[in-house]
């Protein structure tokens, strides 16, 4: 219900830009009338070819900005379907968290037939969001910190030379949805 009521809002902004972009373009060319009307006169065919070159100017300027205005509110359609699931995956990742950190005490135990059972479940789970768009970063120990892509959750002392400023450990995951990054993982680094 948010998401219409903040569309309608977005369009209601864009079509008030688009009347006041009119409006000056009006303002315009009555100011490039008047302007006119105080030079020497000219013959009346002249008078009449410059008022047709107006009126086609401001029609096409008028054309171009509502050709401006379909194009930007498409795109921005577009961009908000993209994104439209969003709200649901940021709720879906702690469940997702959760199950990894489950999978991985499962893994602990001789219960080979439960191990097998939960692996199928988290697989499947894992398409599902994969298939709505959701893709884990691919962050590992020894990358390169980017403060851009990564979130820094402490700094240690670099446990090997070849860490000091690169990360060495991932504590929490970060997932993009189409190419909008909705989690940063959460990083250790190394001084």
């Amino acid at each position: 219900m948010s998401k219409d009521k903040d569309l309608n809002k977005e369009e209601e902004t864009l079509k008030d830009n688009l009347e006041e972009t009119i409006e000056e373009a009006i303002d315009e060319v009555e100011e490039q009338e008047e302007k006119e009307e105080n030079k020497e006169e000219l013959s009346e065919t002249e008078k009449l070819k410059e008022e047709v070159q107006k009126e086609k100017d401001k029609f096409l300027r008028l054309f171009a900005e509502f050709e401006n205005y379909k194009r930007r509110t498409s795109k921005e359609r577009v961009e908000l379907f993209k994104t439209a699931s969003q709200e649901v995956m940021l709720a879906m990742l702690p469940v997702l968290d959760d199950f990894d950190r489950a999978l991985k005490e499962i893994e602990k135990t001789e219960d080979k037939n439960l191990l097998k059972g939960v692996e199928l479940i988290h697989n499947k789970f894992r398409e599902t969001l994969k298939n709505k768009g959701l893709e884990p970063m691919n962050v590992k120990q020894g990358d390169t910190f980017d403060a851009d892509l990564h979130e820094a959750v402490t700094q240690i002392p670099a446990p090997d030379k070849k860490l000091k400023g690169k990360i060495v450990d991932v504590v929490e995951s970060g997932y993009t949805l189409g190419e909008k990054i909705i989690r940063y993982p959460k990083v250790v680094t190394g001084k």
